[in-house]
């Protein structure tokens, strides 16, 4: 039996989701964001709240977090949050939009979200609190780590594996069997040949080395 949901955070990627949930049919109970949800349309009729003590309000027993924080290549907002409410006992729920491929063959763990589009093939292993948005595809047996973002259009062919942390932006492409290390970030565009290690920055002519704090 589906649990209510409560989202955190007010911006584009928490209206995104809304409009899945809605179209769904999911009960949501509010969103959690400091300031006013910028889409008034998108929103109109969900409570607010503005203070993320809010949600302890909710027994979580009885409801479902949904992670509506974007995530950001350098910006760990939307990983801190995950922890923060896993940590006491909270859980979030996955969402897979209506249009997008997954096989049942594939797993999605804790919080993962994947958007119109996306593709997702047999034996590919999504980990916790990761994005797989729109268009994107994710190739058979790949391994992707926790809070993870696979950017709109973005191609991982098969068995690629990716740590913790890693985000591959908007059109980039990566080739069989490659390797990308904890933190690294694919610029939108670069094509992917070899393995990464971690804290690496690649962009669509270069790779650079650098240090993500």
């Amino acid at each position: 039996m589906n649990k209510p949901l409560l989202i955190l955070g007010g911006g584009g990627h928490a209206g995104v989701l809304v409009d899945i949930l809605r179209q769904q049919n999911r009960e949501i109970l509010g969103v959690v964001s400091p300031e006013k949800p910028y889409n008034c349309k998108i929103f109109e009729s969900i409570p607010h709240y503005d203070c993320d003590e809010d949600v302890l309000r909710f027994d979580k027993r009885e409801v479902r977090l949904v992670n509506g924080i974007g995530s950001l290549p350098k910006k760990n907002l939307r990983t801190k949050m995950y922890q923060r409410f896993i940590a006491i006992g909270y859980k979030f729920e996955t969402v897979v939009e209506s249009t997008a491929i997954v096989s049942t063959y594939a797993e999605l763990n804790k919080g993962v979200q994947v958007m119109a589009g996306a593709i997702i093939q047999t034996g590919a292993t999504i980990g916790a609190n990761s994005i797989i948005n729109s268009g994107a595809i994710v190739e058979h047996d790949c391994n992707i780590g926790m809070y993870n973002h696979i950017a709109p259009g973005a191609t991982l062919s098969g068995q690629v594996q990716t740590a913790d942390n890693v985000h591959v932006g908007t059109g980039a492409s990566v080739i069989q069997a490659v390797f990308i290390g904890n933190n690294s970030i694919i610029g939108a565009g670069s094509t992917i040949t070899k393995n990464i290690s971690d804290n690496i920055v690649c962009f669509p002519a270069s790779i650079t080395q650098k240090i993500i704090k």
